[in-house]
């Protein structure tokens, strides 16, 4: 595309929507209420879905309400969460995030939030123990339909190689520079379709540039780091 500035705004904008024109553009439909949100990611962390969804889900199964699992204490939480990987860490992590939840709100709910800007929200949340800018992003952007880009391994991978943010950016800054350059309503739909591509073609090891569909105007391409 003659003309482009790759770190821009319009840049932003042309990847996410030629990306979409490959994958489908995303619609954001919640899959937890906000606080379940918020600990499936923190169980998420430096694992698997494939091991964090089951454990999640005996989680919940297992203390219905979160005040038993504040009752259950560290070892019985860790003991149900096994699976998900790193297990007592994240559990002091939740019994944690839950204890400070509710002596701010008096109540085991993120519901406040609704009433928040949302850079009061994120700050806020990046303050509960073992929350980072990814997990903040993500519950703003997927339960509170927020404008914040969660910047994972593979968004933060693609939009690097294409030239949206430097390489080897690291993940606040990410963060701060992809937030700024995403349009207010696109949050969601630029993380998604980067995700897919991150998943589906720009591998970490040997992303399938020849498949690529943005490849023309990728960095990495056009500067000749692709080896077949």
């Amino acid at each position: 595309m003659a003309g482009l500035e790759s770190e821009s705004s319009e840049g932003a904008v042309f990847l996410m929507t030629s990306l979409e024109a490959v994958y489908g553009e995303a619609v954001n439909i919640p899959r937890f209420e906000p606080l379940e949100e918020l600990v499936s990611c923190i169980m998420s962390q430096h694992g698997s879905d494939v091991f964090t969804y089951p454990a999640f889900t005996r989680l919940r199964e297992t203390f219905p309400d979160w005040a038993d699992v504040m009752a259950a204490g560290p070892e019985r939480v860790a003991e149900v969460i096994r699976d998900a990987g790193l297990a007592n860490q994240k559990a002091r992590s939740i019994l944690s995030v839950l204890g400070a939840i509710h002596a701010r709100f008096g109540a085991y709910t993120l519901d406040p939030i609704y009433g928040m800007e949302t850079d009061e929200a994120y700050d806020w949340l990046l303050s509960l123990p073992g929350v980072g800018p990814k997990t903040s992003s993500l519950v703003l952007s997927f339960s509170f339909g927020r404008h914040r880009v969660p910047v994972d391994t593979h968004v933060g991978r693609v939009a690097a190689r294409w030239g949206l943010i430097p390489p080897k950016t690291n993940d606040a800054k990410a963060h701060l520079l992809l937030n700024a350059l995403c349009p207010p309503g696109t949050a969601y739909r630029f993380h998604a379709a980067l995700i897919q591509h991150g998943r589906l073609t720009c591998g970490a090891k040997k992303p399938d540039c020849p498949r690529c569909a943005v490849r023309t105007t990728c960095r990495y391409f056009r500067e000749g780091e692709y080896v077949s």
